[in-house]
């Protein structure tokens, strides 16, 4: 790619960010006339309806608007001060809205002062596990009354689609769907081979489907594995700090117990660093060196490392970020988790990985020039000071 490419490439990002942070600003603006319009009108639905025609949606989408907007200026202003700086856009604000609207007017100010500098640059998905984290630790009995009530909510949904096709979509708690994809998972890709021209999702698929249906997916029976991070005081009743489920974010402790305790649970002691929270070693019963090298860098990242990737590491590759032949080392400090489309990302042309194997925090620099980075989550918080 020559220099002139590479400068075009790296001025169209430039401006599409500054475009993105003017968008923001003027979300603010909007929200911030509509809580006005609301002040002025008073009752809420009296305001929606009008509003719906002035903006062609729904009357609940109107109704959703104004919540929002109301919200923001009442409760959230820090999540306001950021959208109003550019920091976030609509979308990531009400991903702070949303989960705190079931709270008091005080603990949404606490979630909202406890996110101030956590927002700028995460992904929505990020956003709304960060709001989730700050909750559960404001409102911790709220958040495992509102987790136990949300599992009375379990159903399966058909949704006819176009072209012949539809969607069976489970709304299940999060560690069982957890299990059911890990289960599916582990069956596909134990058919692929090279003469298998399925995809692995097409395999996904024809495996949920001969599971359900009682066919043969060609496969023996595989155990689900999922992964829960659950401090000891929680896990023998000292505190109720919320523990991680890999690939979904916080959940109640009283949630990661059950599953600890589950008879066919198996538990892994992990010895993290006190100050920040990072994992140090693992334990090594039953499992020759390599493997438990593997295990820790997993453990360690949780996810694929690339920014902004939430695939679970259980489901992707170990990477040498030096590649062995070229004296790269089988040790933590040179091994990393990607998933598999983030792991071929780092041989294309442009695209640069750069790996601090002290902090283990991941630098990959795009080809337009613009940089990134990554950190190994704490398995827990670190002291305060």
């Amino acid at each position: 790619m020559g220099e002139t490419r590479i400068s075009q490439r790296a001025q169209s990002l430039d401006k599409i960010a500054s475009l993105q942070r003017q968008l923001g600003r003027i979300s603010a603006a909007l929200y911030r006339r509509l809580n006005t319009y609301l002040e002025v009108v008073g009752d809420p639905a009296d305001a929606a309806q009008e509003l719906a025609l002035v903006l062609a949606v729904s009357v609940p989408h109107a109704r959703r608007e104004l919540a929002v907007a109301e919200a923001l200026a009442r409760r959230l202003p820090e999540t306001f001060a950021a959208l109003r700086a550019g920091e976030i856009d609509a979308y990531k604000a009400r991903k702070v809205v949303e989960p705190t609207a079931c709270l008091t007017d005080e603990q949404a100010r606490a979630v909202d002062r406890g996110l101030v500098g956590r927002l700028e640059g995460k992904t929505p998905v990020n956003v709304r596990r960060a709001v989730q984290r700050v909750v559960h630790k404001v409102d911790p009995a709220g958040a495992a009354a509102r987790a136990m009530r949300r599992r009375a909510d379990r159903r399966v949904e058909l949704r006819h689609r176009d072209e012949a096709m539809a969607t069976v979509a489970a709304e299940l708690p999060a560690e069982v769907a957890s299990a059911v994809y890990a289960r599916i998972d582990r069956a596909a890709r134990g058919l692929r081979c090279k003469r298998e021209s399925r995809s692995l999702d097409q395999l996904r698929a024809d495996v949920l489907t001969d599971l359900v249906l009682g066919g043969q997916c060609g496969t023996e029976a595989t155990k689900a594995e999922i992964f829960v991070y659950i401090d000891f005081r929680t896990l023998a009743q000292l505190n109720n700090d919320p523990a991680e489920l890999a690939g979904h974010g916080s959940i109640p402790a009283w949630l990661a117990r059950q599953i600890a305790h589950d008879p066919s649970s198996v538990w892994r002691r992990i010895v993290t660093d006190p100050l920040t929270g990072r994992p140090v070693d693992v334990g090594r019963q039953r499992y020759r060196p390599p493997v438990v090298t593997g295990e820790f860098v997993r453990v360690r990242d949780r996810e694929c490392r690339f920014p902004g990737c939430q695939r679970p590491a259980q489901f992707g590759d170990v990477d040498h970020h030096r590649p062995w032949g070229k004296h790269g080392g089988t040790n933590h400090r040179e091994l990393i988790g990607y998933c598999r489309r983030h792991h071929r990302l780092k041989d294309k042309p442009g695209w640069d990985y750069g790996l601090d194997g002290g902090t283990g925090r991941l630098t990959v620099t795009t080809p337009g020039g613009r940089t990134y980075t990554s950190d190994p989550p704490p398995l827990h918080d670190p002291p305060p000071g």
